[in-house]
């Protein structure tokens, strides 16, 4: 069923430049978008906040949309129409979706009905918001990229983020042994609650002697680094031979020796969801949607805000002492 061309109005967050969390304009008067051919119509009950918004919101992002846009990728809702060509979805179909074509910070969005997947009873939608960009970076950092095994050792630094969580879980799952940091006792809880058997305070000033005392001279298979300008020099002294750093995160340049690198024949790879081909994306849902199913995959949500706080959710995701779940925005 093909929406008919209306002037229904929603709300939505509307960006008209480049700046900081002030340049976030909510709207009331925003035309719902209308899905087009192998597209999806989603009433939004909930979008997750990432970091990588902020910097394309900020214009420091490679990627810059084309202006006026409407941020955010991972939304939870209801199948509120469809466009032609799609059988996968009907009308009333709880979902998540990774990415949006229209923008998810809005009472509705569209996405293509390829990136959009089965939100399970067994998850609320504060949790479906939680899925998309954090459970698919993870898989995609450990598996596709950093070809984690069983029995290996991986290090998640920030573990307390919507990635970091998802990382600890899957690989907990998955029989790695997982050690993972975080900036606060609150967050190194949550992190051991879900998979990790040994949690560091990253503000300590002695925990790299920590963990590498907790390793021993074998030190990690792989480390999944949240903020490679601060910790990737430190990263390569962690590293087992044939180590690899998966880079999720960056928000500045650091200097590093490749030296480093030589010695152990270790490895720095960058980790972008948005590189991932069809077949890819495919694998992470159906490994994903089996995890929630055998009841291991539980999405932690952290911080919450309404539609109208939107710009103190992007002040306090790059600001905040320390991360404890997805941060997500209600409708």
């Amino acid at each position: 069923v093909t929406m008919a061309a209306s002037s229904r109005v929603m709300r939505a967050v509307r960006v008209f430049e480049f700046g900081g969390p002030e340049v976030l304009k909510l709207q009331s008067d925003v035309l719902v978008p209308i899905p087009k051919e192998n597209q999806v119509l989603i009433k939004v009950h909930a979008c997750g906040v990432n970091p990588v918004e902020t910097y394309i919101r900020s214009g420091t992002y490679a990627r810059k949309p084309a202006l006026p846009y409407t941020p955010g990728s991972d939304v939870s809702g209801v199948i509120e129409g469809v466009g032609e060509h799609v059988t996968a979805f009907k009308k009333g179909d709880r979902v998540f979706t990774l990415e949006t074509v229209s923008g998810g910070y809005a009472e509705y969005a569209v996405a293509a009905a390829n990136r959009v997947f089965p939100l399970p009873d067994k998850l609320d939608f504060r949790q479906g918001a939680a899925l998309g960009v954090p459970y698919f970076t993870a898989y995609r950092a450990l598996f596709q990229k950093g070809c984690a095994k069983a029995g290996e050792s991986v290090l998640v630094h920030g573990a307390s983020g919507g990635v970091g969580l998802a990382a600890c879980q899957i690989a907990r799952a998955c029989g790695l042994k997982v050690l993972g940091t975080a900036g606060t006792e609150e967050g190194m809880n949550v992190i051991l609650r879900n998979g990790a058997h040994q949690a560091f305070n990253h503000r300590d000033p002695n925990y790299i002697e920590r963990i590498k005392e907790c390793t021993g001279p074998g030190g990690v298979n792989i480390i999944i680094e949240m903020l490679s300008n601060v910790n990737l020099d430190a990263d390569l002294q962690l590293l087992a031979h044939a180590g690899r750093v998966m880079v999720v995160g960056c928000r500045g340049r650091i200097e590093i020796n490749p030296r480093d690198t030589m010695s152990k024949e270790s490895s720095i790879t960058g980790v972008s969801l948005f590189l991932a081909t069809e077949e890819e994306r495919h694998e992470c849902a159906t490994a994903l949607l089996d995890g929630i199913e055998a009841g291991w995959l539980k999405p932690i949500v952290g911080s919450e805000y309404p539609l109208e706080k939107v710009a103190k959710a992007h002040e306090d995701i790059i600001c905040s002492s320390g991360a404890q779940g997805k941060m997500v925005l209600l409708l």
